[in-house]
């Protein structure tokens, strides 16, 4: 059984942090940041947790779509007019994806609600890890949240079942790359948790933040606020 297939469909409450295995349509209710959902501010309805299952082949265009997206937002804000969500950028982000589904199949998991995939997570054996071997290290290789839904709780959701699923396969490390300009990322992962890796130091010239997250131990829920 791999990682993914160990995951049970189940929602997160992000405003305690605490996991419910969904029974039919019943959901948890999922806590806005409304400073941080793109057009909000205000009171706003709370939306329904997102139900969290393993990927198939047939969400990749959704996935593409939503990572080109996802992509383009942050990549934006340093060069506002650079067409990253152009048809090119997005059917480099398909190919990418079908492979990981059909050829590699990369553990990934996926974030729907009312039957739309808002985000997607996948992982790996680690790349760039010399000091600890992948029996133990895994490595979070993309999570991706559609901008429409950022602050929703989409992000936490994917987090928390990433970690039950690899926690369930008995590893005892986590390591990513992010990327220096995406601040937004970097915040999101620095409240879950994650820290600067010591065993891969950036380079002076580097693009990418290197971050670890020890899993030994139980659970942790979420901190109050939503990506």
């Amino acid at each position: 059984m791999t990682a993914a297939e160990a995951v049970p469909v189940w929602s997160v409450d992000p405003r305690t942090g605490k996991r419910r295995e969904r029974v039919g349509a019943e959901a948890t209710a999922d806590a806005v940041d409304a400073g941080r959902v793109p057009g909000g501010g205000g009171d706003r309805p709370v939306s329904p947790a997102p139900e969290v299952r393993p990927a198939t082949p047939a969400d990749v265009e959704r996935i593409a779509a939503l990572h080109t997206a996802a992509r383009a937002a942050y990549l934006r804000a340093r060069v506002p007019d650079a067409p990253f969500d152009a048809p090119a950028e997005y059917a480099r982000r398909w190919d990418a994806w079908d492979r990981m589904l059909h050829r590699d199949r990369a553990p990934t998991l996926c974030a729907v609600r009312h039957g739309t995939v808002l985000g997607a997570a996948s992982w790996g054996e680690p790349q760039h890890s010399p000091h600890t071997g992948p029996a133990s290290t895994v490595e979070l290789r993309q999570l991706h949240v559609d901008p429409a839904h950022w602050g929703a709780g989409v992000g936490r959701a994917l987090h928390a079942a990433c970690l039950h699923a690899w926690r369930a396969a008995g590893f005892s490390r986590a390591v990513l790359d992010v990327r220096w300009h995406n601040r937004r990322a970097r915040a999101f992962y620095h409240r879950l948790g994650w820290r600067p890796d010591a065993d891969r130091r950036p380079a002076p010239d580097a693009t990418h933040l290197a971050l670890t997250l020890p899993l030994a131990g139980p659970e942790q829920p979420p901190a109050p606020a939503a990506p």
